[in-house]
């Protein structure tokens, strides 16, 4: 076989062996990623021989990694991230200082020089993004609270890779004096924070219109490439500038969040993604130097051993100071406690600045291969000791499984409890189901029967009647978990109506451009009847009271309609003149107050 290069026969073997071991692995609950990393150590050059040139694959393969990020960031708002940015310097900062500090102590000990240790440490302490990435799609977990506390923490140490980099480059300046024609760091820094701002400014005022221009086409395989290169190239332009190519997709990603095009671009990218994100974690698989892992494997399987305990351990005492559940710390520490795929970055910096030399490289290298290995075993063990104590918190609670009913309730919170008292009142057949148990206990308190089940995964939505149901009832609290649950019901029960539970204006917009049937803020109409009573008692007439209510009802519905037709004109592919911005409506217009 031709091994100078990547030949067609080299992709027929490497997609064969993923087809035959990824459905194996995820037929024996092992997950996709070990799936992928056994089949390409067993085509690689320490295995069958197949292919005898990883390396070339692996620099292809990680714009799979480019690509997640990008889908990522089409998820997640500006103003989502903002409101997560005391968790990613927060508890990312946190996360990463501590396991890196105590990572670091335990290599000195083992007696590694300072130098060899923290990049050693730091390298292991980056976590790898697409196999974390991965697991939590897999879960559906990406967008639940957790979700976001482990994309924060990805995204601190997606940034922590510039400076690191940088303390390498120090480092094999001051060893190497002869070769010290690097930039200094301050330069560096400003170049990364110069570059950032640009992409920021051009994706704000550009991307849309281009976008835009781009669909007045009407051919969809320029879309297609136009989506590609605003990926790859904020990915080159953030890599040119000294950050990663992950974090110029995922700014790139966010800053296409909110435009009309969202839906067609992840579209478009996923098929890519897919597939070289596939490729990325075979070629992973194919790193794995079994010669150095039999020559040195005390040093191998005992660095895995101690690193993982010890960041495990970090990482599980930062959740808890933070005040988080035990079952979710020890979740974040599954997740967390193997070293990822910038450590290769990393590792390589230090080889050509001579602070690691080839063996060190090549240990450090396989530790973290294995640990990545690890990982879904590792979280296999740790789903099934969650399960294993949800069963004792579940008892005398029945779980959704073949309900059937005329209305689904999901989430039985306040709102829920109120709504569905008329419902019961008329016979409706109502189901109910609810994640919190301490809920369920205290709604069967009162009578009320409520089945445990989340309505965030299809399996629990069709044993709990969805597929049957004429209506189904969203009350949950939070909004990003609502807009999973409508997404998953449009997509698997399209003639079902959904009544949903909206949060505030932003996510009533977002549910009317879903195309739910019904929408109510929770507080909208609760308001109304409260400040209806306080103009009765400062005098007001009750015609007057109630004259004031509908107005500000029929102004707000009104500028509810006006934000969403605004909104549809900046998404339409044709221009149709000049429409001027429709001028703000007061809240009502004050009235007299009566005479006596």
């Amino acid at each position: 076989m031709d091994t100078s290069g990547f030949s067609l026969v080299q992709a027929v073997v490497l997609l064969a062996a993923a087809t035959v071991a990824v459905p194996l692995f995820r037929r024996l609950g092992l997950g996709s990623v070990l799936g992928y990393l056994a089949a390409g150590l067993a085509v690689g050059p320490f295995g069958l021989g197949l292919i005898s040139s990883p390396e070339t694959l692996l620099h292809t393969a990680e714009l799979g990694v480019v690509m997640f990020l990008f889908i990522i960031g089409l998820e997640m708002r500006p103003a989502k991230l903002w409101t997560l940015r005391r968790q990613i310097f927060g508890l990312g900062v946190a996360q990463v200082a501590t396991c890196g500090i105590l990572l670091t102590l335990v290599a000195t000990a083992a007696g590694v020089s300072f130098p060899v240790a923290v990049v050693g440490a730091m390298g292991f302490v980056l976590s790898s993004t697409a196999v974390i990435m991965q697991l939590l799609q897999e879960q559906g977990e990406t967008t639940s609270a957790e979700g976001q506390r482990s994309i924060s923490i990805l995204l601190l140490e997606d940034l922590a890779i510039v400076p690191l980099l940088a303390l390498v480059a120090l480092w094999g300046a001051l060893a190497n004096p002869a070769d010290a024609n690097t930039a200094p760091f301050w330069q560096s820094a400003a170049i990364a924070v110069i570059g950032l701002a640009a992409l920021l400014i051009a994706g704000h005022w550009l991307l849309d219109p281009f976008f835009r221009i781009i669909a007045r086409t009407g051919a969809r395989e320029v879309l297609t490439a136009a989506a590609l290169l605003v990926v790859l190239g904020s990915a080159v332009f953030m890599q040119s500038v000294g950050l990663s190519m992950a974090m110029g997709a995922f700014v790139a990603g966010v800053l296409l969040a909110e435009s009309n095009f969202r839906h067609q671009l992840e579209a478009d990218i996923e098929p890519f993604r897919g597939i070289l994100l596939g490729l990325f974690f075979l070629s992973v698989g194919m790193s794995l130097n079994l010669q150095i892992v039999a020559g040195e494997w005390r040093m191998v399987l005992g660095g895995v051993i101690v690193f993982m305990l010890v960041k495990g351990l970090g990482i599980y005492a930062v959740a808890r100071l933070t005040r988080t559940t035990h079952a979710t710390a020890m979740q974040r520490t599954a997740l967390f406690a193997q070293g990822g795929e910038f450590a290769f970055v990393l590792y390589a910096a230090a080889t050509a600045a001579g602070i690691f030399d080839g063996r060190a490289s090549a240990i450090m290298s396989a530790i973290v291969i294995i640990s990545m290995a690890l990982t879904p075993i590792v979280l296999l063990v740790q789903a099934k000791m969650r399960r294993g104590a949800l069963i004792t918190d579940l008892s005398g609670i029945d779980k959704a499984d073949g309900l059937r009913g005329q209305v689904l309730c999901i989430g039985f919170g306040r709102f829920a409890q109120v709504a569905s008292q008329a419902l019961l009142a008329q016979r409706v057949e109502l189901s109910v189901i609810e994640s919190n148990v301490d809920m369920i206990r205290s709604a069967a308190n009162f009578g009320f029967k409520v089945h445990y089940g989340d309505g965030t995964r299809l399996d629990v939505l069709r044993a709990s009647g969805a597929e049957t149901a004429e209506v189904i009832v969203v009350c949950v609290d939070n909004p990003e978990t609502a807009n999973r649950i409508v997404e998953l019901c449009q997509s698997a029960f399209p003639m079902t109506k959904l009544y949903v539970r909206s949060y505030d204006r932003g996510h009533s917009l977002r549910l009317i451009k879903a195309g739910v049937a019904f929408q109510l803020r929770e507080t909208f109409e609760s308001a109304l009847v409260f400040s209806k009573a306080v103009l009765t008692g400062l005098g007001f007439e009750e015609e007057q009271a109630r004259d004031a209510i509908n107005e500000v009802r029929q102004r707000d519905a009104e500028r509810l309609e006006l934000e969403l037709i605004g909104g549809l004109e900046r998404g339409r592919l044709f221009v149709r003149g000049n429409l001027a911005a429709p001028e703000p409506l007061p809240l009502f217009k004050p009235r007299p107050k009566s005479k006596e």
